[in-house]
């Protein structure tokens, strides 16, 4: 088994603890700085778009959806961004 199969094998929440964890950890401020642009483009697409018109509007809104995990549609829409960065960071 591959470690993209691996990974695409845990859950979206596992997913974003894992990723930004290990971001944290290594101080990869280009991840989160990139994670917390892609916010509220996948607020949208999770169909949310509330809260992607927040997000725009209010920066804080994207840091906290960046480090707080909903275990829902948010997560799941980004999704490939965690499996991408995970896949590249095998220490993570």
């Amino acid at each position: 088994m591959s470690r993209r199969d691996d990974l695409d094998a845990l859950s979206s929440k596992e997913l974003h603890d894992r990723a930004v964890r290990r971001a944290e950890r290594h101080l990869d401020v280009k991840f989160l700085w990139n994670l917390m642009q892609v916010v509220p483009a996948a607020n949208a697409a999770a169909g949310q778009t509330d809260q992607a018109d927040y997000d725009v509007a209010h920066w804080s809104g994207q840091v906290a959806d960046t480090f707080r995990d909903d275990d829902g549609k948010l997560s799941d829409a980004l999704r490939p961004v965690y499996l991408d960065y995970l896949e590249q960071h095998p220490d993570a």
